[in-house]
């Protein structure tokens, strides 16, 4: 009788501990053995807002994914690799390092290819220079603007935990053995979580009167689930990209303020009508469809265009990007 209780008791803890939330997970790392910086897309969800080029994703929980890289430098070819593997071959989630490099042939394109892979270790601690994200929580958001010439740059990092009870889960259990009624109590302590939050908040000053507009203010549709410049960020970025005497300075400036943020047609519609060469509004319409929170209306940049020659360009160029 006491072997059947002890047997209901282990099945019990057991089969409540892989009910609970945490369960095994594995950790990617992608570097590139060239120092291109890239952006990681994990099953259509782009990981790393800032081009990286030693990037390690922590706690995947799937054990095959569909990825993506996406260089900064946009003469690079996209490379993809379907079902990447974070599990051996006994289904046991592993620690995975893939390594992207030129072709010798061709520098435009680029390999990725499975470097190592070892079991996971609970306090592994990685180098310095490699850019950490824990998959599932939220990522930093930055904002930075001018302040009456001054630029004020805050960072903020919340972390939230579902609710469970972190004080542990008491079982009452009646069992019957033998015509004999019995109290079986269990008593299961996991400190998983409880409601907590906790907000970490630091904020520094530097004088920079072209300070570039960071402002990732929601999830919408379109450029990875976040949201445009809000109109007081855009306006600033805006006046900055003006304030730049020669075009190819302004273009340079323009395509460092898209790259940290995701802006509607219509603010690159004003963007693009600052530049007096066609040539320059193409080039600055082409690299900004990745920023576009609404894809679906590039359509209406073909206006800014006076030859059609060039409206057939970005047609073209927006058909080959989807």
């Amino acid at each position: 009788m006491t072997r059947k209780i002890t047997l209901l008791a282990i099945w019990l803890v057991s089969s409540l501990s892989f009910a609970q939330p945490g369960g095994p997970v594995g950790h990617l790392t992608i570097f590139s053995e060239d120092g291109d910086k890239f952006t990681l897309i994990l099953n259509g969800e782009i990981i790393n807002d800032t081009p990286q080029t030693n990037l390690r994703v922590e706690d995947l929980n799937q054990p095959y994914y569909n990825a993506k890289i996406r260089f900064e430098d946009k003469t690079l070819t996209d490379v993809s690799k379907n079902n990447l593997m974070l599990t051996d071959v006994d289904g046991i989630f592993s620690d995975v390092t893939y390594k992207i490099k030129r072709d010798k042939n061709n520098k435009t394109k680029i390999k990725m290819n499975y470097f190592s892979s070892i079991p996971v270790q609970p306090d592994f601690i990685p180098a310095s220079n490699v850019h950490v994200i824990h998959y599932g929580q939220p990522r930093p958001v930055i904002v930075s603007q001018p302040v009456g010439g001054v630029s004020q740059t805050t960072t903020t990092t919340t972390t939230q935990t579902n609710g469970v009870n972190s004080g542990g889960v008491n079982l009452g259990i009646g069992v019957n053995v033998d015509g004999v009624n019995l109290g079986l109590g269990v008593s299961i302590n996991d400190n998983i979580g409880g409601g907590t939050m906790t907000q970490t908040t630091t904020t520094t000053t530097s004088n920079n009167s072209n300070a570039i507009i960071v402002d990732h203010d929601g999830p919408v549709r379109g450029c990875g689930g976040r949201s445009c410049m809000t109109a007081g960020n855009f306006n600033a970025a805006l006046s900055t990209i003006k304030n730049q005497s020669f075009e190819d300075t302004r273009l340079k400036t323009a395509k460092q303020v898209i790259t940290a943020n995701c802006l509607n047609v219509d603010q690159i519609i004003q963007i693009a009508n600052t530049f007096n060469f066609e040539d320059n509004k193409l080039d600055f319409a082409k690299y900004a469809y990745d920023f576009c929170s609404e894809p679906r209306n590039y359509f209406k940049l073909n206006g800014i265009f006076t030859f059609s020659s060039n409206v057939d360009e970005l047609s073209d160029y927006v058909q080959s990007r989807q």
